[in-house]
């Protein structure tokens, strides 16, 4: 009875530790959140002080992805080759620089460069945040706790989109014009700065260090993960592991392996897709599209907030089911529901008087589909499904292609609705949620419950 009461104990307080570890690392989700909210409440502002057309209001909004797909693969060699910490602490002063350039730009070029500085950085969080808390996570929870990098990134919109509002309703809409939106953009170098600091206390990946040679280092670690007993077997499983990769050359050559380059189709589909559900264009554009409805400026700035608040709620009940329900499930429940909702979206635009009131629910219903299924649940799968000694290239390239369709849909997004109109929009958006589920039902495997270690072996198999 003791030794049961012992052992629940020590598993309750490896638990803890681990959490602790991934919310920090999930600061870097956070960032990524921020960034990608804030502009929603500055462009507005942006038009009128720059006097910006479609094409260069979505250029301005798209520099961040724009750096992020540089970022994501500079982080997959830096992390491989340095470790996964040091990298993180760049994205998180790459961040920094950039909130607090933005918000002294007096130009667009320079507020791009500013941008594209925070889109490196981002780029390199959103990929090492989620690699990094499934290689410290024991396989019973693993999909929470990557879960906890996409409740960064929500948790990240939904405080930006209050930072908006209160900072557009607190002066003048002059005002607004001039340096509203500039604290909107400085904001953003606290939680840069408290993700650094806090960094120091995080240990490294121990499968990284099996990587070095650091096996001491590793079994530390891992016996403040897993307990003493079962971090000894896991380190037996990723020590085999790694020396079986080690007869291979490890270039982008084997990410075309048998059973390995199944694993690529499958992350870079999904990378992509993920974008295609039109969530940034939810994210980036909300006020406008909650405008064009029929909301006053600041009314669009306050209803927003209610996207932010839905994105929170449904993405902790995500990473409540995850481990439960399972990956692949939840993303054919999640492109089902999203093509319906997008539908309905699109018919509504087509009425001669877009109303507010059918608008916002069907957004509302749409967020939480989205965070429900591929919003977390992309980043889950994408972080099991490859190598030990490839993970972080192969990361990289999922994580490139991602963030190269987030560019496509926030560069285009507003040209659509200025050509097209709302209606043709959300439904080539859902058209795309169709492809997604179709997608999905032939070629992404169940991982729940698996050690990496057994995902990597039923790739090859």
């Amino acid at each position: 009875m003791s030794t049961q009461i012992s052992t629940t104990y020590h598993q309750q307080s490896n638990t803890r530790f681990v959490s602790l570890v991934s919310s920090v690392a999930a600061i870097g989700g956070f960032l990524f959140g921020y960034d990608q909210g804030v502009i929603s409440g500055a462009i507005g502002f942006l038009q009128a002080q720059f006097h910006m057309n479609s094409g260069l209001e979505g250029f301005v909004s798209a520099s961040i992805p724009l750096g992020a797909m540089i970022g994501v693969l500079m982080a997959g060699f830096l992390s491989d080759r340095f470790g996964r910490k040091p990298i993180l602490l760049l994205a998180g002063l790459l961040f920094v620089v950039s909130s607090l350039g933005a918000a002294a730009a007096n130009s667009v070029g320079v507020l791009v460069a500013a941008r594209i500085v925070g889109g490196l950085g981002i780029g390199v969080a959103s990929m090492l945040s989620p690699l990094y808390i499934s290689e410290i996570s024991p396989a019973r929870i693993r999909g929470r706790l990557v879960g906890t990098n996409q409740l960064g990134v929500v948790l990240g919109i939904f405080i930006v989109y209050i930072v908006n509002a209160v900072i557009a309703n607190v002066h003048t809409q002059a005002w607004d014009q001039s340096y509203g939106w500039r604290w909107m953009f400085g904001v953003g170098a606290v939680p840069g700065i408290i993700f650094f600091i806090l960094l120091f206390w995080v240990p490294e990946s121990p499968r990284y260090l099996v990587k070095q040679g650091q096996e001491a280092r590793a079994l530390s670690i891992l016996e403040r993960i897993n307990g003493a007993i079962n971090a000894r077997a896991e380190l037996s499983d990723i020590t085999i592991s790694i020396q079986e990769e080690s007869q291979t050359r490890g270039l982008f050559s084997e990410l075309f392996a048998r059973g390995i380059r199944m694993a690529l189709l499958v992350a870079v589909v999904l990378a992509a897709m993920q974008q295609f559900t039109g969530t940034s264009a939810v994210a980036y554009y909300a006020p406008i599209i909650f405008k064009q409805s029929g909301a006053g400026n600041n009314a669009a700035l306050i209803e927003t907030v209610f996207i932010g608040a839905i994105k929170v709620i449904f993405t902790i009940v995500l990473m409540v089911l995850v481990d439960r329900a399972g990956r692949r499930r939840l993303l054919l429940i999640g492109a089902s529901s999203m093509a319906i909702f997008l539908m309905i979206l699109g018919f509504s635009f087509q009425a001669a008087n877009v109303s507010i009131g059918i608008v916002l629910p069907f957004i509302l219903l749409h967020t939480v589909a989205f965070e429900l299924s591929w919003g977390g649940g992309v980043w889950i799968v994408i972080s099991e499904i490859f190598p030990n000694r490839i993970r972080g290239r192969a990361m990289a390239i999922g994580s490139f292609v991602l963030w190269g369709a987030t560019y496509l849909v926030t560069q285009f997004f507003p040209v659509m609705m200025s050509h097209f109109g709302g209606s043709i929009t959300f439904w080539v958006f859902a058209l795309m949620c169709v492809i997604m589920f179709l997608f999905t039902l032939r070629f992404v495997p169940e991982t729940k419950g698996k050690s990496l270690e057994q995902i990597q072996s039923d790739w090859i198999a």
